[in-house]
Formats: structure tokens, sequence, C-alpha cells
């Protein structure tokens, strides 16, 4: 990457994770769930970045992210593992949708909409699953004490991170492939 490209790449992945932190606080306070998570918009401005630089991008804002998260959020940090895990490590992860980078780029450059919509969407469950795999490994570590008496720790993880993370997988599938649908001119590079 030349110099100019670079100082691009670095504001971009800047103001992308600042707009992923301002999204998913705002999801957080009309919709927080008792024991943590919510179905959040922050994910969308990380599928964006990774469309758009592929998958360094993506990692990079879904890092910062994390780290906004756990030192400006309201975090729920009960373990320096586990927020590692459910801040660090769950957002970054989502960053891997970058993928299909390529394959989003090449549906647009040959105007086939639904294609781009095809891997948009498995950008972002690609990347909703490896978050989830993290909340999950997370909650069985160090939230088993919540699971009601008689449901295996694993069962309940699954089902509780499923509960928030299935919906946002969703809306961010949705709200992402229309945002580009209509402009995709936000992750084409000239």
């Amino acid at each position: 990457m030349r110099g100019n490209q670079r100082l691009l790449f670095l504001i971009e992945v800047a103001m992308l994770a600042s707009l992923a932190f301002l999204l998913d606080l705002l999801s957080s306070v009309i919709g927080k769930l008792p024991q943590g998570g919510s179905i959040s918009l922050g994910m969308i401005p990380i599928f964006i970045i990774a469309y758009r630089w592929g998958i360094k991008g993506g990692l990079l804002t879904g890092l910062l992210l994390g780290l906004l998260q756990a030192v400006l959020g309201n975090p729920y940090i009960v373990h320096p593992v586990q927020g590692f895990l459910d801040y660090y490590l769950a957002f970054t992860v989502v960053g891997f949708s970058g993928v299909f980078f390529k394959q989003i780029q090449n549906a647009f450059q040959n105007n086939s909409k639904k294609l781009a919509i095809f891997y948009i969407t498995l950008g972002a469950l690609l990347g909703s699953l490896l978050r989830m795999v993290a909340h999950v490994v997370a909650g069985v570590a160090f939230f088993a004490s919540f699971a009601p008496e008689g449901t295996p720790v694993l069962t309940y993880s699954i089902v509780y991170n499923a509960s928030y993370m299935i919906p946002t997988m969703i809306v961010s599938a949705i709200v992402v492939s229309l945002l580009l649908v209509t402009s995709p001119r936000l992750i084409i590079r000239k």
C-alpha cells in the first residue's frame, strides 16, 4: 500500500470503528438483555469496511470496536479472559467477513446485485457465527451459573447467544445489502 492509500485505509477504519461503537451504544440503550448482549447495528460498519478493504480492514475495525467497548462502553467483565473473548476477539473475528471481499467487488463491477447480496449475506453469516462462537465459549467458561438447573451449560450458552446474534445477523445482512445495492460506491475504491 502506498502512503496515501495507507492513510486513507487508517482514516476509514477509525471512522467506521467509531460509527460502529456509536451504533452499538445506541443499540444497547434500546434493547440490552439482562445478562448482556443486544440486537445491535454495530457490526454493519465492520461489514462495510471488510467489503471495501478486505479481511485486514474488517479485522482492524472489529478490534478497534472491541477496544472502544471495553474502555469507553459499559463492559460486563468478570475476568480478563472473558473480557478478551467477549470484546476483543468477538468483534475482531467479525472482520473475517472480508473473505468475500473480491466476490462482492466483482459482483458489483459486473452489475450482478443478486450475487452481491448473496456474498454480503454469506459474509454477515460468517462474521456473526464467528462472533457467536467467541461469546458461547465465554458463556460456557464464565457464566455457567446462569444456566437453569438441569440445562447443559453449552446448550444454554448457545441458545442465549443465538437469541440476539441471529436477529443481529439478519438485520445486519439486510441493512448492508440495502446500503450497498443502492450505493455500491461505499465499497468500490478507485
